[in-house]
């Protein structure tokens, strides 16, 4: 007679443990996300999205953007690294913990479309995150959801953003983005 197998239940705990590898290391619900290290191009597009948003925030005092890793927690079974993300501002100053992000950004690769596009997407929504956006390089896209709809708007002229409280949206032309970060 065969022993059922126990399926083990990660928590924010467990993360403290594991090596300092180069790996990425994220907890959903109970199951541990891993993935390596991001190519040049993944940080290209991470970084120049990030500097875009940095520069619209920085006229736009509604939040502040933040580049992984880094933790957001938003219980001991839910704590993820978005490639870039945005927290609101409290008090008009950046706060030390993150539970509550305006903007979530993952850049797609291959070893991460699962989790992105699947468990991630699950995760935001559920957390009442405004807008969620996966950066697709191969077809130089951005999806973007939003937990008041299902639907996923898929991107590929032009995004805008237009956070609460801004007085104006952040107006991204994606073909310029995309020849930027691919350099074509």
């Amino acid at each position: 007679m065969r022993m059922p197998t126990l399926k083990r239940r990660w928590t924010a705990d467990d993360l403290q443990d594991l090596p300092d590898d180069g790996n990425r290391y994220e907890v959903i619900d109970g199951e541990l996300f891993v993935t390596p290290s991001p190519t040049s191009v993944h940080q290209e597009a991470a970084g120049r999205l990030y500097r875009l948003l940095a520069n619209y925030l920085d006229t736009e005092r509604v939040g502040h953007p933040f580049i992984a890793p880094l933790d957001v927690e938003f219980s001991n079974t839910r704590v993820v690294q978005p490639d870039v993300f945005v927290v609101p501002l409290v008090a008009g100053r950046r706060p030390e913990r993150f539970g509550r992000l305006l903007l979530a950004v993952e850049v797609l690769s291959p070893s991460t479309a699962r989790a992105d596009r699947v468990a991630k997407r699950v995760l935001f929504r559920n957390e009442a995150v405004a807008e969620y956006w996966i950066v697709d390089l191969d077809s130089r896209t951005i999806e973007r959801s939003t937990p008041a709809d299902e639907r996923v708007d898929v991107l590929a002229d032009q995004l805008s953003w237009h956070p609460q409280d801004a007085a104006s949206p952040l107006i991204i032309d994606l073909s310029h983005y995309f020849a930027d970060v691919l350099e074509a």
